[in-house]
């Protein structure tokens, strides 16, 4: 299966997106911390909880819309 033929649809378009974006904030975590750029401390848990609370949510209404009628 071909790159394009994977990303035909939009559901797993959509979940993609999402990925990349999790992984971009996990890496962008990591390498703040590993390089001393950022205090990585207990003020940055909410913030974390907060963004997958808000992935879950997108994963929910991406998987919400799958169920819904074509028109």
């Amino acid at each position: 299966m071909g790159i394009q033929e994977y990303f035909e649809s939009d559901l797993r378009f959509y979940y993609a997106i999402g990925v990349f974006v999790m992984l971009v904030y996990v890496l962008g975590i990591a390498l703040s911390a590993l390089l001393d750029l950022a205090v990585i401390d207990h003020r940055l848990i909410p913030l974390t909880v907060g963004f997958f609370l808000f992935m879950f949510v997108y994963f929910i209404s991406v998987s919400v819309q799958a169920l819904e009628p074509d028109s």
